[in-house]
């Protein structure tokens, strides 16, 4: 008789971009051990890869190569939260008195906030309005990394355009579909772009949401303050 294999139970959790409820598992060691080598490596890279391979093992529901990079640091917290402990050691430095500080989170109290301005529809004119989505890991990686052929201005503009979900004709309310047309359509409608929009796309992601938790804490000299850490790195350092 071989040896049995141990059930996981299931955790349900709403995905901060779409607001759509997913199902997950606790990680298993092979999986934590993914995690743990991927930190070690200190490479960002190699710990978003590690996460969306264990959020793609451990979730359903979710396509993970659209999730935007908010989406996959909330789901590997909450993945860790029932494989680990729902509490987290944090430690930082006060940046006034440089005392170590260390305290306890919940990663429950642990959320995405969407800072005040925050917009995805984006107005062209009288006529037309576009509605932007969120970058994935693999857009949010092209826009790093250095490309000798392309200066930063043009891979910008690429990840932004990558960016642009569909095109609303405020008239008739027809929907065009920016993935249904090639990269020099794209490229040539982006290029008829006002200051202005150019403009809002900027705020657009200036202000998109982020993971982030407010600490408050008191300081060797009895003084209330706080610390807000954000961002995945910023959780497992």
């Amino acid at each position: 008789m071989g040896l049995p294999k141990i059930d996981q139970p299931l955790f349900e959790v709403t995905v901060p971009s779409t607001d759509k409820k997913a199902k997950f598992r606790p990680f298993t060691v092979k999986e934590e051990k993914i995690l743990l080598i991927a930190q070690e490596s200190e490479d960002q890279n190699q710990i978003f890869l590690a996460v969306k391979q264990i959020i793609n093992n451990c979730t359903t529901g979710v396509d993970v190569d659209k999730l935007a990079t908010f989406d996959l640091e909330y789901l590997i917290l909450m993945i860790r939260g029932k494989s680990v402990d729902n509490m987290m050691k944090f430690g930082f430095v006060d940046e006034e008195t440089e005392e170590n500080v260390n305290v306890e989170i919940d990663i429950n109290d642990i959320s995405v906030k969407t800072p005040e301005g925050h917009n995805k529809k984006i107005v062209l004119n009288d006529q037309y309005h576009i509605m932007m989505k969120y970058p994935t890991l693999s857009e949010v990686k092209m826009l790093q990394e250095v490309d000798d052929n392309l200066s930063q201005t043009d891979q910008m503009f690429s990840t932004m355009t990558g960016c642009i979900d569909i095109l609303v004709d405020n008239n008739t309310d027809e929907i065009f579909k920016l993935e249904d047309f090639s990269k020099v359509e794209i490229s040539d409608f982006v290029d008829g772009f006002n200051g202005a929009v150019i403009g809002d796309i900027k705020t657009f992601f200036d202000t998109m949401p982020k993971l982030t938790h407010t600490i408050q804490y008191k300081d060797k000299n009895d003084k209330d303050k706080e610390f807000v850490v954000e961002g995945m790195d910023s959780f497992f350092t």
